[in-house]
């Protein structure tokens, strides 16, 4: 009998994958957008208080306490995610006493521009004042100009008129209930030749010798909020780095509502 002769029959399939590129890159898109979630999240919860910090470690310690809390709410101002706590109520400032501190600010530019007038004693410095009333509240800027500056050049020892006009300023400063900021700024030049004295001391040591002048002339010490140094970091007139006006002291005196 003769054998059949067997015929095998071979089928190729072609696969079309993902589409033309295939579907490789739709997972590794994926994977980018999570590990760019995960990096938000990190950065905003270090830039959280310590309460928010402490809420999230506690979540990822122990979920079910946030599963239990029939609120988790994030309290007024960002203060944090406290499960079980009532937030507190947001701090309501009303008009009269908004517009009150208002009018105390305002009055105080104008006695503090009126400095500068005829008759006021220090007309010289009309154009090295800059008075405005900021969201943050009122902000005197003393600037120096070239003749005329406030400080012996690259030290933090004052010379005439601002010792005087940090004592006038003073009296006015005193009629007012709110805290005070002082900060100081230099230009770009460099100085001091020592290693460890660069214009970020110099900064600071301005702003203590008038931080120092305004509590010996009767400003109460625990009316200063902060005393802070800039060096040249926040140039007033960044195109000119080593214009005059650079160098400068900025009295802030902070809102108290608002």
């Amino acid at each position: 009998m003769k054998a059949e002769s067997v015929r095998v029959r071979i089928i190729k399939k072609k696969g079309h994958g993902g589409g033309h590129h295939g579907g490789a890159w739709k997972v590794a898109y994926a994977d980018f957008v999570t590990t760019m979630m995960a990096l938000f999240i990190v950065l905003w919860i270090v830039g959280q208080n310590v309460a928010v910090k402490e809420a999230v470690a506690s979540y990822f310690k122990n979920p079910g306490a946030f599963k239990e809390s029939h609120q988790v709410k994030l309290t007024p101002g960002g203060s944090g995610l406290l499960p079980g706590e009532t937030p507190p109520p947001a701090k309501e400032v009303d008009a009269d006493t908004y517009g009150k501190e208002e009018t105390a600010l305002q009055q105080a530019a104008e006695r503090i521009r009126h400095l500068t007038d005829q008759g006021g004693g220090f007309e010289e410095l009309r154009d090295q004042i800059r008075i405005q009333i900021t969201p943050e509240g009122l902000r005197i800027e003393l600037m120096e100009r070239d003749g005329l500056p406030f400080f012996e050049v690259g030290s933090a020892v004052l010379v005439h008129p601002l010792k005087p006009l940090l004592e006038k300023l003073n009296v006015i400063l005193e009629s007012l209930p709110n805290t005070i900021t002082i900060e100081g700024h230099t230009d770009s030049r460099r100085y001091s030749q020592k290693r460890d004295y660069s214009n970020w001391e110099l900064s600071v040591d301005g702003v203590s010798i008038k931080k120092r002048v305004l509590v010996g002339a009767g400003l109460p010490a625990e009316r200063m909020d902060r005393v802070v140094g800039h060096a040249d970091r926040m140039l007033l007139v960044p195109e000119d780095p080593m214009h005059p006006s650079n160098r400068r002291i900025t009295v802030l005196v902070r809102r108290q509502h608002g």
